[in-house]
């Protein structure tokens, strides 16, 4: 059974959002609502959902607003989005068309209709690989880790960059692109060299790439993965960093923070460790410890 996806309906009418929630719930969905624009992008960056049901009128900054500080935020700029509105002139329907939603749906709407909607852009969005590394993306790797279940022998890797978030706001989007295509191609050069004609690598989340591989191969294949990531991560930094060991950083000369190096983090699953109940609990083991 594949992993739910999380749906966040933003909708200040609290008899709509309570309808919405209560069907999409019944269809398997997990559901979290907010009443307010601020409250949308405050939950969108805590917890980002797979797909966001956006209401433009809302009661402190309209949807239109919530959509475009949506895609300045490389945090959700790629969160699928579809407009809900009353909004039924042509020049809203490209205003939001234009702020890169994937759909956008008149009031009154047909609910059967709507659940249409968001499967199909959830399939859309689920199906592309990552836009940056070109790996496959969090719909068919959480597909694979499901098939997975229904195995005897196999084993996973989970690699973890710590510091990213870091890395991108002191460096930019640019250099943390950078990053990610120079660890992908890293790790399938390693799994090309070391592993199984049949495994996998994907790319799930910003910062998290899986391996799927068997049990004979898992061990080599961490272990050359923590090692070879673990010299390349201090290459990333300007050189007057990599002869500090550390990144100096702050406006204030007085106020200054040393700031750690980026750094790999591994998690290791096999069938032998199980069973595992579902998907998620294959995902909780492979959180490596201390991530959070």
């Amino acid at each position: 059974m594949n992993t739910k996806h999380t749906l966040l309906i933003v909708e200040d009418d609290s008899d709509t959002a309570e309808m919405l929630r209560v069907y999409f719930e019944a269809q398997g969905y997990r559901v979290t609502t907010a009443a307010s624009g601020g409250e949308a992008l405050e939950k969108s960056r805590q917890h980002p959902p797979d797909l966001i049901l956006l209401d433009v009128r809302l009661p402190d900054i309209d949807g239109f607003e919530v959509g475009k500080r949506l895609q300045d935020d490389l945090r959700t700029s790629r969160l699928p989005v579809i407009f809900v509105t009353e909004r039924r002139e042509r020049d809203d329907r490209i205003t939001g068309l234009k702020l890169g939603a994937v759909d956008y749906i008149t009031k009154p709407f047909d609910v059967q209709e709507l659940r249409l909607r968001v499967r199909n852009a959830l399939r859309r969005a689920g199906s592309q690989n990552n836009a940056v590394t070109g790996l496959p993306g969090k719909k068919i790797a959480d597909d694979r880790l499901s098939l997975l279940l229904e195995k005897d022998e196999w084993a996973v890797v989970s690699v973890s960059i710590t510091q990213l978030d870091t890395f991108n706001e002191i460096y930019g989007f640019v250099a943390r692109d950078d990053v990610l295509r120079a660890v992908a191609l890293i790790l399938t050069s390693i799994v090309d060299e070391l592993g199984s004609i049949d495994d996998f690598v994907g790319h799930p989340s910003e910062a998290q790439f899986v391996i799927i591989t068997i049990p004979t191969k898992v061990d080599d294949l961490a272990r050359n993965i923590k090692e070879r990531l673990g010299q390349a991560m201090a290459y990333f930094y300007p050189i007057h960093d990599r002869e500090a060991g550390f990144v100096t950083w702050g406006s204030d000369p007085t106020r200054r923070i040393k700031i750690p190096f980026m750094s790999v983090a591994t998690a290791m699953a096999r069938s032998s460790d199980g069973p595992f109940a579902d998907v998620q609990a294959l995902q909780q083991a492979l959180t490596p410890a201390g991530s959070g």
